[in-house]
């Protein structure tokens, strides 16, 4: 399955070239790149406002990548919000829940968020009078669930991640659904990280929100979505305006057009939509029971692997339960950028820093961050292997 996959992402026909920074953006499938070029060649027109063949074919195109977007969250289309990517569609999320927030209310974040899922209700909080609580995580980075008392009749939001961007550990979010619902709250999760390890339920999961960024699930940059319950939608305001989300204007008021529409002010990232579909698509096709196999084979692989060189500590999960293929380490003695340089010129691509979840890193006591090794189905051992000689290498450059 691996061979195949690779075969078709142009990029890693490079030879010595070993890709292992997929967390923060996945490489593309040639199909994708050609459903977004063959969109521009015969279909480049803003949708809803002509009636002309270019505006018609567009609007056919962003429909059916709604459609798609739907199919492989086992949703509805019209459950299907378009953004410019995950922080978009989380600050969305955030913005429009905020309205109805305030003294006396409580959100309910977890330590092991990227900031694009804490940021908006700090601020947020700042604003309305709201306040945070914090569930905290254990020494292995996975959520402590242990005491959920602060979801309770006070908590209005509870909003965490679905599988961590730098431990690579899921999160229970069946769990977490049925604390919130018990309490009254309304459940975000962001799911920019599980997205694209294969096919999600929202609505089974129990989430009420959930986010996710196409560039990580083998798509083009600039597009999100935001799925959200219908009768959860319907209840939301929109927190951004401009033209296609208005139904009727007078001097009476203003009257917004149903979701997902009046989420979508102004021209929508048609094209890139379209792209985000074929990547779907593509991955609604693939045996995810094998690919998940493979994925967990590669993970075991890196981890016994860092188990043998001293002075390296993984951060998270050291076992293969309830994961996703995202593993970090630190060396002792060694900065996480400077062994991301090293392992750069070997050619081997990781990530290292702070990874954009600074209140992990304090919780692990990680001042300087940690290097991000993050896989996705086109990996393959040889990626693994060139990581684990290089660290080796890095080491002793650095040592």
């Amino acid at each position: 399955m691996t061979q195949s996959i690779r075969s078709i992402i142009p990029v890693l026909a490079r030879a010595g070239f070993h890709y292992l920074d997929n967390a923060a953006m996945a490489q593309t499938p040639g199909l994708v790149v050609e459903a977004v070029a063959s969109h521009d060649r015969t279909a480049r027109a803003n949708i809803r406002r002509g009636v002309h063949e270019m505006a018609r074919r567009a609007d056919a195109a962003y429909d059916a990548a709604r459609q798609s977007v739907a199919a492989f969250l086992s949703a509805q289309a019209d459950e299907v919000v378009f953004t410019g990517g995950c922080t978009l569609a989380l600050n969305l999320a955030a913005a429009a829940l905020a309205e109805g927030l305030g003294p006396g209310d409580r959100v309910v974040v977890s330590a092991a968020e990227h900031h694009s899922n804490l940021l908006p209700w700090l601020m947020l909080a700042k604003r309305k009078g709201f306040a945070v609580a914090v569930l905290p995580v254990g020494p292995d980075g996975r959520l402590d669930l242990a005491d959920l008392s602060m979801i309770d009749g006070r908590c209005k939001v509870v909003a965490v991640t679905h599988a961590s961007n730098v431990t690579g550990a899921v999160s229970d979010i069946p769990r977490l659904a049925e604390a919130a619902h018990g309490a009254g709250a309304v459940l975000v999760v962001d799911g920019a990280q599980m997205v694209p390890h294969g096919p999600v339920d929202p609505r089974a999961l129990g989430a009420d929100l959930y986010a996710f960024a196409g560039h990580k699930a083998y798509g083009p940059t600039g597009v999100g979505v935001l799925w959200g319950r219908k009768e959860i939608l319907a209840d939301l305001p929109p927190v951004t305006w401009g033209g296609g989300m208005v139904a009727a204007l007078d001097d009476d008021g203003i009257e917004f057009l149903e979701a997902p529409h009046r989420f979508e002010a102004g021209t929508p990232p048609v094209a890139q939509a379209v792209g985000l579909a074929a990547a779907l698509d593509w991955m609604g096709r693939l045996d995810w029971a094998e690919i998940r196999a493979e994925e967990m084979e590669l993970t075991a692989r890196l981890l016994a692997g860092l188990a043998e060189i001293p002075g390296v500590r993984v951060v998270g999960p050291t076992d293969l339960a309830a994961r996703v293929p995202v593993v970090s380490f630190t060396v002792a003695g060694c900065h996480p950028h400077d062994l991301s340089h090293v392992l750069a010129e070997r050619g081997v691509a990781v990530r290292g820093g702070a990874h954009c979840a600074r209140r992990l890193m304090t919780a692990l006591g990680l001042d300087e961050g940690c290097v991000r090794a993050s896989l996705a189905p086109y990996n393959d051992r040889s990626d693994i292997d060139a990581l684990l000689a290089g660290l080796a290498e890095a080491i002793q450059v650095l040592g």
